[in-house]
């Protein structure tokens, strides 16, 4: 295999406009032994640019360049390694304009969540993680006393916890972020002395190499940073299965983290996954139903119903059901899906004619389960709109804890709604049952006047994260999830833990 190197003027992307993308291995753009597929805009079905596909030569010969890299990497000061994700987050800054656009075109996002939501996102965990990188790794722990025995003299023994890097991490990215959720990974990981490869989801990846590129631009050695993509499912079993792989953080659906998750087992790789959700969202009689539904609404909007945490499945009490269902329809009828470059655009398309389908067929089995289509039900949302993946957002009321619009995740622009009966303790009793009905534990939410009420059903409900009247998140905060919504937790200083094994140092005093 033979490899080129690309130029890297200043500002300038990994490729030119128009030219196909290279790999990146071992600090050289590549090109790829499987040739390239066209990258899709969601909006308009245009190419937006060609993908490179990867051998599993060219994956295992990327983890092999993370390993030899790994040694001189890990041992680099910590106020090496911040400078670097500085530099990097200097160069998403100065190019910001152009990543927007590109985030955009391959995800079908409206600007303003690629611009705010993906880039500057992407940019701010640069920041934070170059700040990570500085935190103190020790853990001091108190003396013990040890009196004379087989194991010694009389001593006084110290000791300290030490976080070490865990070695080669694998990074495989969600396609509903190609900005956030790779800087979210990469960045913490380089922090804490790690080398990555990073395999893309393949509808969005041109994004990530952009990235890579700002990386190496800023100082990341040959090899610290790796890209593999590919549209062929061997890709992603070469960046798990490699021998030089150490560790595997992946985002995505839980039926591809279980196969992971088995790989790993035989290999005991750690991993760190966040996988599926569906978010309950309880709302009880007390609650200020507007900021409810405001909340519960953005399902309709923010990535098109394309996220994990959001609040697709509402379970609300008998007494408020129609008043909340009224304000959610509402909320739903204002919104505007079109071509996410409007400037009035809430509501952009889908990622993929296929996911479209997916997403469509869920509407249609809600109404043979018996639900009823308050707003919505398919086709497509309006003039104009034959070109492009566009699902109308939908409201399915009447759902009942069996169905399996209510239990499964459809990942698109569709609530179901969810109602339960009883007063005091015993409504409590049936929300929490209700919400934890569910294979998913990711985040959930509570609605109610009473803030008390709302804290101790929180405390009982399995999920990795609770809102509390809001659907916003505290970046600090652990996030992951219960049950099969994930394993670990990262954000913050988590995430450093979530990349670093723990060393014991012990000492005779």
């Amino acid at each position: 295999m033979s490899a080129t190197s690309a130029g890297r003027s200043p500002g300038s992307s990994p490729e030119p406009s128009g030219v196909p993308q290279r790999l990146l291995v071992d600090g050289e753009w590549v090109e790829p032994d499987g040739g390239h597929y066209e990258v899709i805009d969601p909006a308009t079905e245009g190419v937006v640019g060609l993908a490179p596909e990867a051998s599993r030569a060219q994956v295992w010969q990327a983890a092999a360049a993370a390993r030899e890299a790994f040694g001189t990497w890990s041992r680099t000061t910590p106020q090496e390694r911040a400078a670097v994700l500085d530099r990097t987050a200097d160069l998403l800054q100065r190019d910001f304009a152009a990543h927007t656009e590109l985030a955009r075109a391959e995800t079908g996002a409206t600007t303003a969540t690629a611009r705010g939501m993906q880039v500057a996102v992407a940019v701010a965990r640069f920041r934070r993680y170059a700040r990570g990188a500085l935190e103190p790794v020790e853990t001091g722990i108190p003396p013990q006393i040890n009196e004379a025995g087989p194991l010694g003299r009389a001593a006084a023994l110290g000791a300290v916890a030490v976080r070490r890097p865990v070695g080669v991490v694998t990074c495989i990215t969600s396609y509903n972020n190609p900005w956030a959720n790779p800087a979210g990974k990469i960045a913490p990981a380089l922090a804490m002395g790690n080398t990555v490869v990073v395999k893309p989801a393949p509808q969005d990846p041109l994004s990530v190499y952009r990235l890579a590129a700002a990386l190496t631009e800023a100082g990341a050695p040959p090899g610290v940073v790796n890209v593999v993509s590919g549209a062929a499912a061997d890709v992603g079993e070469a960046a798990v299965d490699s021998p030089d792989v150490d560790m595997v953080s992946f985002t995505g659906s839980t039926a591809i983290g279980q196969r992971i998750g088995e790989v790993c087992g035989r290999g005991m790789k750690r991993q760190l996954m966040e996988l599926g959700g569906k978010g309950a969202a309880i709302v009880f009689e007390d609650a200020d139903l507007d900021a409810a539904a405001g909340g519960i609404g953005t399902t309709f909007s923010f990535y098109s119903g394309q996220i994990c945490t959001a609040p697709t499945r509402v379970i609300v009490q008998r007494a408020v059901y129609e008043p909340l269902l009224e304000r959610l329809a509402r909320y739903a009828g204002h919104l505007k899906v079109g071509d996410p470059r409007a400037r009035d655009t809430v509501v952009g398309p889908l990622i993929s004619a296929a996911h479209r389908e997916r997403v469509e067929s869920y509407v249609e089995l809600g109404r043979k389960e018996g639900a009823r289509v308050v707003v919505g039900g398919g086709g497509r949302p309006g003039p104009g709109l034959d070109k492009g993946f566009y699902v109308a957002p939908t409201l399915l009321a009447d759902c009942a804890a069996g169905m399996r619009v209510v239990r499964e995740e459809i990942f698109g622009p569709v609530v179901v709604v969810v109602p339960f009966d009883g007063a005091g303790e015993a409504a409590e009793d049936a929300a929490v049952a209700l919400a934890d009905d569910s294979d998913y534990g990711l985040i959930d939410y509570v609605w109610s006047g009473d803030t008390a009420r709302a804290f101790r059903v929180a405390s009982r409900l399995r999920a990795g994260g609770v809102g509390v009247n809001t659907i916003g998140r505290n970046m600090e905060a652990p996030f992951g999830g219960f049950k099969q919504s994930g394993v670990g937790r990262d954000c913050g200083s988590y995430a450093l833990h979530a990349y670093s094994e723990t060393q014991a140092v012990v000492w005779a005093g």
